[in-house]
């Protein structure tokens, strides 16, 4: 990944649109001077052959030797620039979000969600950035990403029978997706599924939640409990092969009657619609429209519906599966630790929270070796040095774990990650966090992580990091690093909302300032489970959540926070404080679950000035 960022930033000075195949071509300490993509073997359609260009940067290099070295000096020069954001003179304030969000609501497509047209991606980051924007009472921001998410879902994007999301449509409707299965997409998007579900009641949204995390866990999980990265488009040589049917092949599996049901709930024809007259599933008619066209109860249709997925998923089965990239990346576990433990705890989804624990605990066996993490682990093997993103997912992911369980093991090991990010990836000198560690191998440029790609920015996960210990821990200088951050990247923020979709989230939760809930009592009393489940089973966004048991060694945790909350005539007692100011204890769910609503209502913004 570390040379991936150098040499495609350097292709693209070139003016190659950078992907892969990339071709660079370096002098003997690794500088780039010249590169492309893809080269055929024959010059074609004004392509020039790699023979070709073989030869003649051998001859550039024999004979203009001068001339190659001053554009080494000019691309390194630049590398170094892209390190170096044009800082703001304005402040970070929520006036930045609100107008990102206005932005990105413009582009939303009014009809089948999404942003921009074909091909169209989920865009998880913007989705959860206009929840949050939706929770604060923004209707439209709502609209748009309930639409979406909606629409996601009923699509072909989505797989109707076993869970879970191909990587992108590649048209405006959801339908025809390319095929393979990301793990991170997966992590992403039961994200945003949960929250929606908390924010709007809709048990559909859970529904889509707890079908991804189960072909997750069915699919995607080494029997010692890491994930697995990809599972391939195609199998027996053929794209979505397995995926898709013909409409014989559907009254085959289910008789006349189950056949007839699924064909009306999801667009099987004759002719279908993908190649070779197959049938991609996806939904035409919900259970309420069937229910009033065939006089049935929406429950005696979505009961008939189960039949009918499970009796296609066992079929589908026997079929031979896509391919599988086994091996097992801590960044990209990270994101799926934290939405199994947002999903265990929201959902009341036991399996999800189990799974997270044991792929929390199968890195530190596998990918953990004198507290650094390692990169990636296959068939036994853990190699390359962690990066950012791993360290700061797994970081926001023990976190997530800690305010799922309570269990302190989880906040010692995000702490002990913490320090080292900010040991080996801080920026003393202009703020802001490098892709590579400190004692990394030395490569020609040391790039910096600013913008969310297919995963989010490491910067901005790293930044959050930042702002949540400060709410944790009462550290102020954390709070300072956070805005040096924001300084440097607001421009880039206000120019391409679209590209910073969780540093927005962390200037969301900077500037209007954390929910902080603080819960005292034993972890496995019967009353903290219930007022744990009064903090999960809402849609609070910059919540932080602190636990205090009085009876146990102290914990890891101190600070104003937790200072003076104590057990309440020695029952589970909650606190709900904004900037380290406290409501008064309450000790019933019900005036906790009152308490919160409040919060949610008032929604109360800004922040005291730093000190």
């Amino acid at each position: 990944p570390d040379l991936d960022r150098i040499y495609q930033s350097a292709v693209q000075m070139m003016g190659v649109h950078g992907g892969w195949p990339l071709t660079a071509f370096l002098t003997p300490d690794g500088e780039p001077f010249y590169g492309g993509t893809y080269y055929p073997p024959e010059d074609r359609h004004g392509l020039p052959s790699f023979t070709r260009v073989l030869l003649s940067v051998s001859r550039a290099w024999r004979e203009d030797r001068d001339e190659v070295r001053k554009a080494v000096g000019q691309f390194l020069e630049a590398l170094g620039h892209l390190n170096r954001f044009q800082a703001s003179s304005g402040e970070p304030s929520a006036a930045v979000v609100d107008a990102a969000v206005r932005a990105l609501s413009r582009s939303v497509d009014p009809v089948d969600g999404g942003f921009g047209r074909a091909p169209k991606f989920p865009h998880a980051s913007v989705l959860e950035l206009l929840l949050r924007i939706g929770a604060r009472g923004d209707a439209f921001a709502l609209d748009m990403a309930v639409l979406t998410l909606r629409r996601m879902a009923e699509g072909g994007i989505y797989d109707q029978v076993g869970g879970g999301f191909h990587r992108y449509s590649v048209d405006a409707r959801w339908l025809v997706p390319h095929f393979e299965k990301m793990l991170y997409d997966n992590a992403q998007l039961i994200g945003v599924y949960v929250h929606a579900h908390q924010a709007t009641g809709e048990a559909f949204f859970g529904r889509i939640a707890r079908e991804t995390v189960g072909y997750v866990l069915r699919e995607m999980q080494h029997p010692e409990g890491g994930f697995y990265s990809t599972q391939d488009a195609d199998s027996e040589g053929e794209e979505g092969k397995y995926f898709v049917w013909t409409k014989e092949e559907i009254f085959r599996v289910l008789g006349e009657d189950l056949g007839e049901l699924c064909s009306r709930a999801f667009g099987v024809s004759e002719a279908g619609n993908f190649e070779h007259g197959k049938n991609i599933l996806h939904v035409v008619s919900t259970p309420e429209q069937l229910a009033k066209r065939l006089d049935k109860s929406p429950e005696e249709i979505g009961m008939l519906l189960g039949q009918v997925k499970c009796k296609l998923f066992g079929a589908r089965d026997k079929r031979v599966k896509p391919g599988r990239d086994e091996k097992i990346l801590t960044a990209w576990n990270g994101l799926m630790i934290s939405v199994c433990a947002a999903a265990g705890a929201a959902l009341g989804h036991e399996a999800a929270l189990e799974a997270a624990v044991r792929a929390a605990e199968f890195i530190e066996r596998h990918l953990t070796k004198d507290g650094r993490l390692l990169r990636t682990w296959t068939a036994g093997e853990a190699k390359l040095n962690g990066y950012l993103d791993d360290y700061a997912f797994l970081t926001a992911a023990l976190l997530d774990l800690y305010e799922a369980t309570l269990e302190d093991r989880f906040l010692r090991r995000a702490e002990a990650l913490h320090r080292v990010t900010l040991e080996q990836f801080w920026d003393e000198a202009e703020g802001g966090f490098f892709f590579t560690a400190k004692d990394h191998e030395r490569l020609v440029a040391r790039m910096k992580s600013a913008y969310d790609e297919a995963i989010p920015s490491g910067a901005a996960v790293g930044t959050m990091n930042l702002l949540r210990f400060a709410s944790l821990t009462g550290e102020e200088a954390y709070r300072r690093m956070a805005d040096r951050v924001f300084g440097s990247l607001l421009r880039a923020m206000e120019q391409s909302p679209s590209g910073f979709g969780h540093l927005l989230l962390a200037l969301d939760f900077a500037t209007r300032g954390p929910v902080e809930v603080v819960l005292v009592g034993p972890r496995e009393a019967p009353a903290m489970r219930a007022m744990r489940e009064v903090v999960h089973r809402r849609h609070l966004p910059n919540r932080v959540l602190a636990h205090v048991d009085p009876g146990a060694p102290a914990g890891p945790l101190a600070g104003p926070l937790v200072e003076g909350k104590r057990a309440v005539d020695g029952q589970v007692t909650a606190y709900v404080c904004r900037h380290f100011t406290c409501s008064a204890p309450v000790t019933d769910p019900e005036a906790f679950r009152a308490l919160l609503e409040q919060e949610a209502l008032q929604g109360r913004g800004g922040r005291p000035p730093a000190t």
